[in-house]
Formats: structure tokens, C-alpha cells, sequence
């Protein structure tokens, strides 16, 4: 029996005292579900204008997450702790974004994916593709349009500059299977994050700031964060076009797919699948 339940057959709590007992109740898993779900449908039924300037408004806010990563690590004496306060600065994207609902692809791969899961039908998984295409190249063209407005000379101090140069080799740094491995894990994660916001309730703050820490704390690679930092060392001629692509971008997109596809959106459907069928 969940609490909420517990709270309305309760003989010993009034109507008021129950209602106030679901309020404060962790909702159930089908509950969360229907509540992400719902956010893909409404995502995947908006206009394709309406998609492209939220994604490239939300590419734009990733882009803080490298900025701010390089003007904390500028700022700190090389050492073991250095990676780990600057770190918080990677986080900060993220809160711009989530909290300004803004549309980023690695939250689709769980939002979308339900409705998929859910209608099992060519139309639903048509919308799905028709929204992944449109958002996840607004994010890179919004990541890219930040690291070149990086680029104007004086705007930052040399030891900014110097980091931000630091942390944009950070996307080449292994090859195409580690880089895969990693990148399933950072999308694991940015789809739990997901998943857990609709219970988090007052903490969504400190749930967004926790998940992505985790993220960029453990060098994990994610395909709209990481795309500003490589878009910057192809534009400052560290690495080249075909690093970006084949170096950087499809195992990353590959391995945030299978991280918050496989990993969440499929395990935790099927985690209450006999549910959702007994209501219907």
C-alpha cells in the first residue's frame, strides 16, 4: 500500500488531514510515469518553430556549463580538488535549462519514448523521430553559435581563455568505444534525472544540481554539453571537422541514446507495464 493511500483510508485523519497526507505522499511509479509521458506527448505535439527556438535556446544554455566549468578552473591552483569544485560549473546549463523547461534531446530519450512504449504504433514513433531530429540539431546549432560568440577577443581574461581551450580537448580525449561507454552512462543519468524530477517537488534544484555534478564530476560525455566545448576546439583549430563528427558525436549521441532509452525508459515502463494494463 503507498502512503497516499495509507493517508485516505486512514480512519484516524479528517478529509482535510488525508488531503494533506497525499500532498506530501511520493507519488507512485505510475504516477511518475503518466506525468513523463504526458510531457512527451505535449512536446511531441508542438510546432516545428515552436521546437527549433526551444531547442536552440536550450543549446544556448548549455553553453554556460562550459563557460562557467573553465572560469572556475582558471580561478583554482592546480591540484587533485581542482576537477571536483570546477565540476559545479558544469551543472549550470542544466539548471538554466530544466527550469526554464527549454527542450533538450537527452531528455527525450526518456519522454518521448514513452508514448512509444505506451501506443506502440508507427504515428507515435513517427512523432518521436519528427521531434529527436528537430530539437537535437537546434541543441548543436544553439552549442555552436556559443562557442562562436567564444571566440570574440578580450571578452575574457587569457586564463579564462586558457581554460576554456583546457576543457574543450576534453571531448576528444578517448576513443570511439570509451567514449560510447561514457556517454551511456551520462545519458542513464540525465533520464533518471528526469524520471525523479516530478517527485523531487521543492528539490528540483538540488536533484538537478546532484545528477549533473555526477555527470560532470565523472568525465562523462553528453551530446549537447560536450557539443559546446567540441565546436570550440574545432573553431580554435584543436581538433577538426571529422573529430567532431566521428571522434565526438555519434558515439556520444549513440551512447546517450542507449543510456536513457535502454537503461530507464524501457526498464522502468516495464516495471509497471502490468499496471497500466489493468487500468485500461
Amino acid at each position: 500500500m503507498s502512503e497516499s493511500q495509507a493517508g485516505a483510508e486512514s480512519p484516524h485523519l479528517d478529509h482535510d488531514q488525508r488531503e494533506q497526507a497525499a500532498d506530501h505522499s511520493t507519488p507512485h511509479a505510475l504516477v511518475i510515469h503518466e506525468i513523463v509521458r504526458e510531457e512527451g506527448e505535449t512536446a511531441m505535439e508542438r510546432t516545428a518553430s515552436a521546437l527549433i527556438w526551444s531547442g536552440l535556446a536550450a543549446g544556448l544554455s548549455m553553453g554556460f556549463s562550459f563557460l562557467v566549468q573553465a572560469i572556475l578552473q582558471s580561478e583554482l591552483p592546480a591540484s587533485k580538488s581542482q576537477h571536483l569544485i570546477a565540476s559545479l560549473g558544469y551543472t549550470i546549463g542544466f539548471v538554466f535549462v530544466i527550469l526554464g523547461r527549454q527542450q533538450l534531446f537527452t531528455e527525450s530519450t526518456l519522454t518521448a519514448v514513452l508514448p512509444v512504449l505506451t501506443r506502440r504504433d508507427l504515428r507515435t514513433v513517427g512523432k518521436t523521430l519528427r521531434l529527436w531530429s528537430i530539437v537535437l540539431l537546434s541543441n548543436l546549432v544553439g552549442t555552436a553559435v556559443f562557442a562562436a560568440l567564444l571566440q570574440f577577443k578580450d571578452v575574457f581574461d587569457p586564463d579564462v581563455n586558457a581554460a576554456l581551450a583546457e576543457v574543450a580537448r576534453a571531448p576528444f580525449s578517448a576513443g570511439f568505444g570509451v567514449t560510447l561507454v561514457r556517454a551511456v552512462f551520462a545519458g542513464w543519468l540525465i533520464a533518471l534525472m528526469v524520471w525523479l524530477l516530478p517527485s523531487a517537488r521543492s528539490a528540483r534544484l538540488l536533484t538537478i544540481l546532484l545528477v549533473t555534478y555526477t555527470v560532470g564530476v565523472s568525465k562523462l560525455t553528453h551530446v549537447i554539453a560536450s557539443s559546446a566545448e567540441a565546436a570550440y576546439a574545432v573553431m580554435t583549430h584543436a581538433a577538426s571537422i571529422g573529430d567532431y563528427f566521428g571522434v565526438f558525436l555519434l558515439p556520444t549521441l549513440l551512447g546517450n541514446m542507449i543510456g536513457g532509452i535502454s537503461m530507464v525508459a524501457i526498464v522502468n515502463h516495464a516495471a509497471i507495464a502490468p499496471e497500466i494494463g489493468d487500468t485500461q
